[in-house]
């Protein structure tokens, strides 16, 4: 195994105390025949839990060695890899002679026989490995995205015959999917907890897509023509959805990620009080290969408060113009985004700027080429996005009429007309039906 894993050329920067890079050394080891059973044993078993937590995490089965093998393939981030993300290995290319020499390195570790070093030390962990059967967990545990795309890849790399089919496949994942976290996921997080900028993926985002959400039909038509646009690499603007809350603002956002995640479309979704690593973050993502929306939820700033200020220079443009895979969607409950108070419009203050101040704020909005209103449903609608709702759910049988009247008491004393009091109804009575 250390053989294979020595003679990597492109894929040779494994991660920091990685699993095959142990593994590479633990075998070495075995071959040089100076160990104890014990001490070697000890540290297999060590890799091989490692390799079973990295299953439950991703959801992986049957072959856990061969899924493992695959993970690492699709996340390591390499100049082959990054230049032929969304795109494809180039015909032709030099790079691909030295890639293939690491395809077929790979394919002697998806098949390597473990049975020597088994048999010497008397365990039976790798062939365990090869043939597990996962208990059943629910979808919310792992990251079912991840999991399906590396276990259908695994099982087409351990079926290829020579190194042309293993390069061939694994270049089009890259071209279909991309390399890394960006590849493998729809959405993400900042973090900063550790001292620096860390993106970390948002799992098992919610399945919505834009038929789900009843009527809304003109918002929705603008919010796909631009971001359609977008990921076609045409001109595109920045957009800010507000209106009243739970009428779907946040929803469309979700549904239209979903809808165009195949198209290259990921979301980095940032909080107020992290607008100051806006430009952090747009120069982690500007030089990759996907379309990037960059998603404020529920944006809006009280009187003293000055992060606007982050954002706008983004938007406008500071030291460094916005990239081109880059937007800003936002959604807002303020169609300002900010609070106007009389304390703003007294030009007796003290503050001698204080109207300039309010100017500066009010004029973030027009940063935003395009506003789309969501208001309040009105009754009817809110019935039709009730019995849209209500046929998802089966287990919910009671007449229309019935129905209606109860969401009409429902909304009564719930927050009033809007999709999210729908939602919470219907989700209501389908608890009830199933008691």
């Amino acid at each position: 195994m250390h053989h294979s894993v020595a003679k990597l050329i492109v894929y040779n920067k494994l991660p920091e105390n990685s699993i095959l890079g142990n593994l590479a050394e633990i075998f070495r080891t075995f071959e040089s025949c100076h160990y104890r059973d014990d001490e070697l044993i000890t540290s297999i078993y060590r890799e091989v839990k490692r390799i079973l937590d990295l299953g439950t995490t991703y959801g992986f089965d049957q072959n856990l060695w061969h899924n493992y093998l695959t993970y690492e393939l699709i996340t390591n981030e390499n100049s082959f890899t990054l230049t032929s993300e969304k795109v494809g290995a180039t015909p032709g290319g030099t790079v691909n002679h030295f890639v293939k020499n690491d395809c077929k390195m790979f394919m002697q570790l998806f098949h390597y026989d473990f049975r020597q070093i088994e048999e010497a030390l008397g365990i039976d962990c790798f062939s365990t490995l090869l043939r597990y059967h996962a208990i059943g967990k629910k979808e919310r545990m792992y990251n079912k995205n991840v999991s399906e795309k590396v276990r259908a890849l695994s099982k087409v790399l351990g079926a290829t015959q020579n190194v042309d089919e293993f390069f061939e496949a694994l270049s089009g994942f890259y071209r279909d999917y991309g390399v890394g976290m960006f590849g493998l996921n729809k959405a993400f997080r900042i973090d900063t907890d550790s001292g620096r900028l860390d993106l970390l993926p948002i799992n098992n985002l919610d399945k919505v897509v834009l038929d789900d959400l009843t009527g809304y039909e003109v918002q929705k038509k603008k919010l796909i023509a631009n971001t359609e646009d977008f990921v076609a690499g045409r001109p595109a603007n920045n957009c800010l959805l507000y209106g009243d809350a739970g009428t779907g603002k946040s929803t469309s956002i979700k549904a239209i990620l979903n809808q165009y995640y195949d198209d290259g479309l990921r979301m980095i979704e940032i909080y107020k009080h992290q607008f100051r690593y806006l430009n952090a973050v747009i120069s982690r993502i500007k030089n990759r290969n996907y379309r990037f929306i960059i998603y404020m939820d529920d944006l809006s700033f009280e009187e003293f408060e000055t992060e606007y200020k982050y954002l706008k220079a983004v938007i406008e443009g500071g030291m460094e113009t916005k990239p081109d895979n880059v937007l800003i969607y936002a959604t807002s409950n303020r169609r300002h985004l900010i609070r106007e108070t009389w304390t703003d419009r007294n030009e007796g203050d003290n503050e001698l700027h204080r109207t300039d101040t309010m100017q500066e704020k009010l004029s973030l909005v027009a940063r935003f080429g395009i506003t789309i209103n969501y208001s309040r449903p009105s009754q009817k609608e809110y019935y039709d996005i009730v019995r849209n709702l209500a046929a998802n759910y089966p287990e919910i049988t009671v007449s229309e009429e019935e129905l209606l009247a109860e969401a009409h008491k429902w909304e009564l004393s719930h927050g009033g007309l809007s999709g999210r009091t729908a939602q919470q109804f219907v989700n209501y009575m389908a608890g009830r039906s199933g008691r």
